[in-house]
C-alpha cells in the first residue's frame, strides 16, 4: 500500500521534471515536503519495486528522428534469447520484444530503431543481421504517429 505522499510523487513525476537547476527541490516544494524526503521516498519506491526506473524520455520526432523502423525478425525458437541479447546490445535499438507468430506471419522478434534518415536505419539493420546471422526479416517504416502516450497512475 502506498502513502498519499508516495502517490503524489508518482503522479507528479509522470509529468516530467521542471527544467531548472534543482528540479527535485521545486517538486518537493510543490508537494509540501523537503527535497531530502522526496529523494528518499523515490529511492525507496525503487528499492521496493514500485518504480522500476526514473529517466529521460526523448521524443524522437521533436529532435529530427523521423525514420522509425520496426523490424520483424524470423528467429529459430532455440535462438530467441541469444539473438534478443545481440539485438538489445545495439545502442540504436530502443525496443526489442519476442511475440507469438501467426499462421501467415512467422516473425517472432521485433526491434525498433529511430534515426534521422531511412538509410541510417537500414545500415544499422544490416549490422544487426550480420551480428545475429538472421536473414529472414521485414522492415516496417512508420508513415504517421497516430498516438503516443504513457501509462498514467493515480489520475482523478
Amino acid at each position: 500500500m502506498l502513502t498519499e505522499l508516495e502517490k503524489q510523487i508518482v503522479k507528479r513525476l509522470q509529468d516530467g521534471l521542471p527544467l531548472v537547476r534543482e528540479p527535485f527541490a521545486v517538486l518537493a516544494a510543490e508537494l509540501g515536503t523537503s527535497e531530502e524526503e522526496l529523494l528518499a521516498t523515490v529511492k525507496d519506491l525503487g528499492r521496493r519495486g514500485v518504480m522500476r526506473r526514473l529517466g529521460a524520455a526523448l521524443q524522437h520526432l521533436k529532435v529530427g528522428y523521423t525514420a522509425n523502423a520496426m523490424v520483424a525478425w524470423k528467429v529459430p525458437p532455440e535462438r530467441t534469447r541469444e539473438v534478443g541479447g545481440i539485438f538489445s546490445s545495439f545502442p540504436e535499438v530502443t525496443h526489442c520484444y519476442e511475440r507469438e507468430t501467426a499462421p501467415d506471419w512467422p516473425y517472432n522478434i521485433y526491434t525498433v530503431i529511430h534515426r534521422p534518415r531511412r538509410e541510417e536505419c537500414m545500415a544499422i539493420i544490416e549490422r544487426m543481421r550480420q551480428a545475429a546471422g538472421i536473414d529472414d526479416y521485414q522492415v516496417l517504416f512508420s508513415t504517421a504517429e497516430l498516438k503516443r502516450t504513457s501509462m498514467r497512475y493515480f489520475c482523478d
